[in-house]
């Protein structure tokens, strides 16, 4: 179970380096051609500095943008920079971006007053350009997340000119649609094509996962490799091609080709250093679970070296724990604890020093009793 737990995330960050849309539709109540629900929103927290006005009933002839979103969420926080980008090139084209959380004012406040880990522009300042608001009751959640099937944030609903939804992804995918939208060219039909191949994906997804789950990584890299040829010239080629390589690492089919792949997504990564840490993090795992990853685990340790040297504060901890995690699972007892105790210097709190400590401790232990057990 813990292999196939694994599995599904490791598959979900090999996507996200290609930009898959793992929110696409299994929709049955809510989907694309439905009326959009209105929106019960308790609290508006920004405005677009007064350019906009809250919102109920979608107005004919204009676009929105229904994005939901949490402050603890990694990929929506990776998303804002770009959902400003959106709003500020179509203010004042009947374009109107709103993102909706479900958690309380005060948290959602809470992020405003940091500083983003990619830009370093206060969120407040970031988040200005559009409508960020909280809806603690959750009934915009369910009126769309739950009804059109959704699993995961952040997730964009594109609410076209006759009020009905036009297209349903991740809000990093929807720069095409929207466009289309707006200038009267969207095509349905050719969506719910998408959305089958999409299905598909799913299913095979299933297969995959099932087939490593049980151990049985030939059976799934050839199945990959399968569907790879089968999508060849559409977009979920690129994913397969990636479902791929993450099943050779799991599986320790590790060779030239392999690390000449995951070397070029390092390098991809190379300035952010969120994507770096997740990639780390996913590395870990796939270590602990027994995965033999060779040079790629010194390599990745590297890449996370050279993003603390030049990371904003508020991600240091994150990042100096997963070095330590990493170094952990490598051998290097001595530089796990060293990269816990700059995670630990680095946290911004109390709170956060004691949970980090906590790992400290064992590692500590750890050494100690290796020291000893080489005497």
């Amino acid at each position: 179970m813990k292999t196939r737990i694994l599995l599904a995330a490791t598959i979900a960050a090999a996507l996200s380096f290609t930009g898959y849309d793992r929110h696409h539709l299994s929709a049955q109540d809510l989907k694309v051609g439905s009326a959009a629900p209105e929106l019960a929103i308790e609290h508006w927290l920004q405005d677009g500095n007064g350019f906009f006005k809250p919102v109920t009933k979608f107005e004919k002839g204009k676009v929105y943008v229904v994005e939901f979103w949490a402050t603890w969420c990694g990929p929506c926080i990776q998303s804002m920079p770009h959902l400003a980008e959106i709003q500020n090139k179509y203010r004042g084209q009947g374009v109107q971006v709103i993102s909706v959380s479900n958690e309380t004012v005060e948290e959602v406040k809470d992020l405003l007053g940091k500083n983003h880990p990619q830009t370093g522009k206060p969120f407040s300042e970031l988040t200005s350009a559009w409508c960020l608001t909280t809806d603690p009751d959750g009934s915009v959640y369910k009126d769309y997340m739950e009804a059109s099937k959704q699993g995961g944030i952040p997730t964009a609903f594109l609410v076209g000119k006759t009020s009905e939804i036009e297209w349903i992804g991740h809000p990093m995918d929807m720069d095409g649609p929207l466009e289309a939208v707006v200038n009267d060219t969207w095509n349905r039909a050719d969506f719910e094509k998408e959305m089958s191949l999409q299905q598909a994906l799913q299913a095979n997804m299933q297969k995959v996962s099932m087939l490593a789950g049980a151990g049985k990584f030939d059976e799934a890299v050839q199945l990959a490799q399968e569907q790879r040829k089968a999508t060849e010239g559409t977009p979920l080629e690129a994913q397969w091609t990636s479902i791929q390589y993450q099943l050779k690492l799991m599986g320790g089919m590790i060779d030239e080709d392999v690390l000449s792949h995951f070397r070029g997504k390092l390098t991809e990564m190379k300035g952010d250093a969120y994507a770096v840490g997740q990639f780390a993090y996913t590395l870990y795992g796939q270590i602990k679970q027994g995965a033999d990853v060779g040079v790629l685990a010194s390599e990745t340790l590297n890449s996370l070296q050279a993003e603390v040297e030049g990371a904003d504060a508020e991600m240091l901890p994150l990042l100096f724990n997963t070095m330590a995690l990493l170094k952990s699972e490598t051998g290097d007892l001595a530089g796990a604890v060293a990269a816990q105790q700059a995670a630990i210097d680095a946290a911004p709190d109390e709170r956060v020093k004691k949970r980090l400590s906590t790992l400290l401790e064992d590692l500590q232990k750890r050494l100690a009793d290796s020291q000893k057990s080489s005497e």
